[in-house]
């Protein structure tokens, strides 16, 4: 199954971010197998990170629970809020699956 996984950031911890970004990045490196692609959402009036997004390969909405709990940014309080929402495609690639 495929997660969509979405963080909305607090503002006023943009200093965690810079901080712990190298362990973070490094998180998804290690991760790589479940984590298939993740990214800022950039607010493009500021051009400011106001969040992320995380695609999930896993078995259940558990396991990607797992993850997000295991992320370094987790206990800085960077994060205001997470969504773990189930992506089931229906067109990829000019296709209708």
């Amino acid at each position: 199954m495929i997660f969509a996984v979405l963080f909305e950031d607090n503002e006023d911890k943009a200093e965690m971010r810079r901080r712990h970004m190298p362990a973070h990045l490094a998180f998804l490196e290690a991760h790589a197998g479940s984590i298939r692609a993740a990214g800022p959402i950039v607010d493009p009036a500021t051009d400011a990170a106001a969040g992320g997004l995380w695609l999930v390969d896993a078995p259940d909405r558990s396991a990607v629970a797992a993850l997000v709990e295991a992320d370094p940014f987790r206990p800085t309080g960077l994060r205001r809020s997470i969504r773990i929402l189930e992506w089931r495609r229906v067109f990829a690639d000019g296709r209708r699956l």
